[in-house]
């Protein structure tokens, strides 16, 4: 069965800085492209940023210069490191993975909190 799980989220201070990670277990599998989501109180699921397997990167225009998505594939491992952030930016973050197990999936993550405020 495969789970992402994600860890990091909390609370932190406008301006501050903030680190998310996603692990993929259930190996043996595929990853393709990784992403992550947030939805904010009130808001649609947006795309934050996604990465492909090959390494090409697309971010939202709203976090683009402070975000920087990366992945280890030794690790089955999505990050998210998060700078300058801003109250705008509190939402529930969400790891999605697209993954070729028997067939190919889409999967998510529970969910991490990630607040902003002083």
């Amino acid at each position: 069965q495969v789970q992402l799980v994600e860890s990091g989220g909390g609370l932190v201070q406008p301006g501050g800085s903030l680190g998310l990670s996603c692990v993929a277990s259930g190996r043996p599998f595929t990853i393709h492209a990784m992403a992550w989501y947030r939805r904010a109180p009130g808001k649609e699921r947006e795309l934050v940023a996604v990465i492909t397997s090959g390494g090409r990167i697309n971010y939202a225009d709203s976090v683009k210069g402070r975000f920087t998505i990366s992945r280890d594939n030794t690790k089955n491992t999505l990050y998210l490191q998060m700078n300058s952030l801003k109250p705008e930016d509190t939402a529930v973050y969400y790891c999605n993975a697209e993954i070729t197990k028997l067939v190919r999936e889409t999967y998510w993550g529970q969910g991490t909190q990630v607040t902003v405020s002083s």
